[in-house]
């Protein structure tokens, strides 16, 4: 190991151990990764940089986007070049899209050996550049701290994502130069905080104050920034109706009466917001914050009406006006909001609080809907379960506190949709490409980053297939999660997109039986088996009181789907 002396005085000091101080002046206190680059890892424990070890590359890159997420530091994964390299690609995609600050440190070859087909050698330029904002390679010890800042300004600036910093093995053995006086501190999101132009918040506050139907749909955008109670002060003191994306729930108190709950494509029937389309639909100035108005947020870009003039904030400036032309407001969405709650007032909100009363009534009168529409299946004690009694059963048990994490796919929408989020509270989905498999490995990321959190996971039994490794992973680390595997022996959405779209499906879809409590218990883990829905709220409870990881295999109605608009019509309704 590196001689801990040469952190203070310089003398001797390697590369890699020059490397992790500067990590360290970043804040980085952990890192997701295996071995290499050994150098890198047996270096960094002299700084106080923690090593969390995952079994699998793709699994490190969503530990470090789910940490990233709620710690809004860059979350930081190492790999090896060559296949581990690859393994990062579909991890820093998800970044990439949900704007998520990662930096990837991959090992290179040597120097002498480039282009000579050495060992797992790749062209790691070309595999990283269509995933991250930045990819630079450091061949010089003296130039290894301005490329480390590069680094992190790459992924912290403007829009976050992932940066790649790619390291040859030897360099990280040189005798490394002196350092000098650098102090800044640069990992953490939103890096530079900006005002959108006030001539335009203006014009905002204009447009808001005299809207007949104002709405404000909320994106991730929100949680990015740590806006959350700047939103939830304009919505109170302005008036405002709220309705959030998948990725922007809980960045509103969905309690609040103007709060409308999730929208876009999850609007169907059963769905929280079913009835509340009309309101969506009619809205003649429409403010979106922090959302890339994406397929998904939109209900495939039919929700919004044409009509209405938009308003988006946002801190990316090729997001703005993308799909719906937009008075533009380029900044940050804390400083943003916060100033347009003061130009609304100063503009005056007579009228909005006059119209409170009725827009309050129709969202309590379209919750109160729903609440009926879903009374019985919430509590039905029949077998196999059904998901929305799972969740009706959880949320009784969510503090405002507990993070809950969710595969991609049908687990996404059943928190989505199932969950009442509180003011701040995190839900994390992959929604930038939405991969099967990030649940677990997100979930252990999101701990890991709140400690003293409770964390939730929600899985389908095709995305946890895909990390069945990383139960290892949770027992090694004594990080009490408790993942709810929802065993329905299929590929959910695929099966019924495939059904609605083509009248059938391939068969694919299916699963054999499987075990997953008992594959826990393999790993260490406990594992216990739901059958029916009487069992539920005691199981999760005890669940949540082991202090330990547990698996909660649950055997789920392989009709169930959620509110998926595009589904109405095509399936019984279960109501």
């Amino acid at each position: 190991m590196p001689n801990t002396a040469a952190t203070r005085t310089g003398g001797n000091a390697t590369v890699a151990l020059r490397l992790a101080e500067a990590f360290a002046r970043h804040g980085v206190t952990l890192t997701f990764g295996q071995s290499l680059p050994s150098a890198f890892h047996l270096a960094a424990p002299h700084v106080g940089i923690d090593q969390k070890v995952y079994r699998q590359e793709n699994a490190g890159g969503a530990m470090a986007d789910g940490y990233a997420r709620i710690s809004r530091k860059v979350g930081i994964v190492t790999a090896q070049n060559g296949p581990a390299a690859t393994l990062l690609v579909a991890p820093l995609a998800e970044a990439l899209k949900a704007s998520v600050p990662i930096i990837a440190l991959v090992q290179e070859v040597t120097r002498d050996a480039t282009d000579r087909n050495a060992f797992q050698e790749l062209d790691h330029f070309g595999l990283f550049a269509p995933v991250a904002k930045w990819v630079k390679r450091v061949d010089r010890a003296d130039r290894l701290e301005d490329y480390v800042d590069m680094a992190f300004t790459a992924a912290c600036s403007g829009r976050p994502g992932p940066a790649v910093l790619l390291v040859p093995a030897d360099l990280l053995l040189d005798q490394a130069l002196p350092t000098g006086p650098r102090v800044a501190q640069l990992g953490m999101v939103p890096l530079d905080r900006t005002l959108a132009d006030p001539s335009r918040i203006a014009e905002a506050a204009k447009l808001l104050a005299q809207a007949k139907r104002p709405l404000v749909i909320a994106g991730g955008g929100i949680h990015l920034s740590d806006a959350s109670a700047e939103l939830a002060a304009l919505q109170q003191a302005a008036h405002l109706p709220v309705g959030t994306t998948v990725m922007g729930k809980g960045s509103v108190d969905e309690t609040h009466p103007l709060s409308l709950g999730v929208v876009g494509y999850v609007m169907g029937p059963g769905a929280r917001t079913e009835h509340l389309r009309d309101m969506v639909q009619q809205a003649d100035v429409i403010l979106l914050v922090g959302s890339r108005t994406n397929q998904n947020g939109t209900d495939s870009w039919k929700l919004y009406p044409r009509d209405a003039t938009f308003i988006h904030l946002d801190a990316d400036p090729m997001e703005i006006g993308r799909n719906y032309e937009a008075l533009r407001l380029l900044g940050d969405a804390k400083l943003t909001l916060a100033a347009l709650k003061d130009a609304l007032l100063a503009e005056g909100v007579a009228a909005r609080a006059a119209a409170r009363p009725a827009v309050e009534s129709a969202i309590a009168k379209a919750h109160a809907e729903h609440a009926r529409t879903t009374a019985a299946i919430t509590t039905r004690d029949s077998s196999p379960i059904r998901p929305e009694r799972l969740m009706a059963e959880l949320n009784k048990l969510l503090r405002p506190t507990d993070i809950v994490v969710a595969d991609a796919s049908y687990s996404s929408i059943w928190i989505a949709n199932g969950l009442t989020a509180r003011l701040g509270q995190r839900f994390l989905t992959p929604r930038g490409i939405a991969g099967l498999g990030w649940g677990l490995p997100m979930a252990i990321g999101a701990q890991i980053a709140a400690p003293e959190s409770r964390v939730w996971c929600l899985c389908g039994d095709g995305g946890f297939g895909h990390s069945w490794a990383e139960l290892e992973t949770l027992r090694r680390l004594q990080l009490p999660i408790v993942t709810m595997v929802l065993n329905n022996g299929i590929l959910g959405y695929q099966k019924h997109a495939e059904e609605v779209k083509f009248g059938e499906h391939t068969k694919a879809v299916f699963f054999a039986e499987t075990d997953h409590a008992m594959i826990a218990r393999g790993c260490g883990v406990e594992g216990w088996s739901l059958r029916s829905g009487d069992e539920i709220s005691a199981t999760l409870q005890k669940a949540a009181a082991q202090g330990a990881p547990v698996l909660l295999d649950v055997l789920t109605d392989p009709a169930a789907h959620p509110p998926i608009s595009v589904f109405a019509g095509h399936y019984p309704e279960p109501f």
